[in-house]
């Protein structure tokens, strides 16, 4: 539900509300909070929380460290897991400078902006996110371990699938909360789970994005476990992906997906260090039903852009290379920016590649351009890319690159 400000000083009133989080993310995507009591709402709502920036990754230094939290009403919601008496609720944050304007290194600002900018040409997108992760044990002194939750396989049921009661906590909770899950299953590696969103705008899949890892994250604690989202926690077994699934309509009923996958495939390389911001998530590539090749092809799960067997309104494209530590920010600005470059640039999509790279010969995989072997190449590719330095500020490129 989408609230006003008058709406949320009588909700804090209402609803015992005791604590208020005001969330922001981190240049990385990890997300951040300041805890304000009810009697600081009109001060948020007025002027803002100062926050020392200095503090936080890819946010500046210590001579220009004091920046503001204003919230963005429209995304209160209250955190189940939270006690009932004295509850808390939560607010994602515009990150704004003293004097008002907008911080460059705001990401959430960034999508914004890459929102408004396709809105302007006609074009509307969406996303959905379809995230793996695994639960491990904890020992006895509630530390994590690499000890799986369970051996169970894909799709697999209970009793051999252990993380079934917690998937569905999971997804309650953020019932709760006003996201609306798609589905849940058991992933190939053992404690290896899956929760997929239905598609919603670019901003509030985002959102969604960082909630989830949250509430996987206490959900996980609350049943003495630890959930991990790292590329590949288990050297042997299958990778965690984060599949970005995207659509677009154009406002003259052009159907422009071809030219928005034409673009996405043309840049991807030189996105990919914002995708996959660890060296193990390179290690998924090319096993697991992670992609190496730049290609595309309709269902086929061996491509790095797949057309699932969907119709309609749920007709998409998927990019299968993403891992879930990236910033959901960060990466749906990137994909807008270059499907907007391949509508501008009335770029044609290649011919579909309607192979399997798992068992393709090397002379049919040589054909095609590989995602970077490495994160230093990915840091190269990243560097040196004029359309990277238009989409980003420099103050996101050089952590990234350096």
């Amino acid at each position: 539900m989408k609230y006003t400000a008058d709406e949320i000083r009588q909700y804090v009133a209402e609803e015992d509300i005791k604590f208020l989080r005001l969330a922001f993310c981190d240049i990385f995507g990890s997300q951040k909070n300041i805890s304000i009591l009810p009697d600081e709402l009109e001060r948020a709502l007025t002027y803002g929380i100062a926050f020392d920036a200095s503090a936080v990754p890819g946010f500046g230094d210590e001579v220009h460290s004091d920046l503001f939290l204003h919230p963005d009403t429209g995304t209160l919601c209250m955190l189940p897991w939270r006690p009932d008496h004295g509850r808390v609720a939560r607010m994602f944050c515009h990150v704004l400078r003293p004097n008002g304007a907008a911080f460059d290194a705001d990401c959430r600002a960034l999508l914004r902006q890459a929102v408004a900018d396709a809105e302007q040409m006609g074009i509307s997108f969406s996303f959905g996110t379809e995230m793996e992760f695994y639960l491990f044990r904890r020992d006895d002194n509630g530390e994590p371990t690499r000890i799986p939750y369970d051996n169970a396989g894909y799709m697999d049921i209970a009793p051999e699938d252990k993380g079934e009661n917690v998937r569905r906590e999971i997804c309650l909770t953020l019932e709760q909360m006003g996201i609306r899950p798609e589905c849940s299953h058991h992933e190939q590696g053992p404690g290896q789970n899956e929760i997929d969103f239905r598609y919603s705008d670019p901003l509030t899949a985002a959102d969604n994005a960082v909630t989830f890892r949250a509430v996987v994250n206490s959900v996980a604690v609350r049943n003495g476990l630890a959930a991990d989202f790292s590329p590949k926690p288990l050297a042997d077994k299958p990778g965690n992906g984060m599949h970005i699934n995207i659509s677009a309509k154009s406002r003259d009923g052009e159907d422009v997906m071809p030219r928005i996958i034409a673009g996405i495939l043309s840049h991807v390389a030189e996105m990919t260090v914002f995708l996959n911001t660890r060296e193990e998530s390179y290690h998924r590539f090319g096993s697991s039903k992670a992609p190496r090749y730049i290609s595309w092809s309709s269902e086929n799960r061996s491509q790095l852009i797949r057309i699932p067997a969907a119709q309609g309104e749920y007709r998409r494209a998927e990019l299968r290379s993403p891992d879930p530590l990236c910033s959901p920010y960060l990466a749906f600005t990137l994909l807008i920016r270059a499907g907007l470059d391949g509508i501008n640039r009335r770029l044609v999509l290649p011919d579909a590649a309607n192979v399997n790279f798992y068992t393709a010969p090397a002379s049919v995989r040589a054909q095609f351009r590989t995602l970077p072997e490495t994160l230093e190449d990915a840091k190269t590719a990243a560097a040196g890319s004029e359309f990277i330095a238009r989409c980003l500020p420099d103050s996101i490129i050089r952590p990234y690159t350096r």
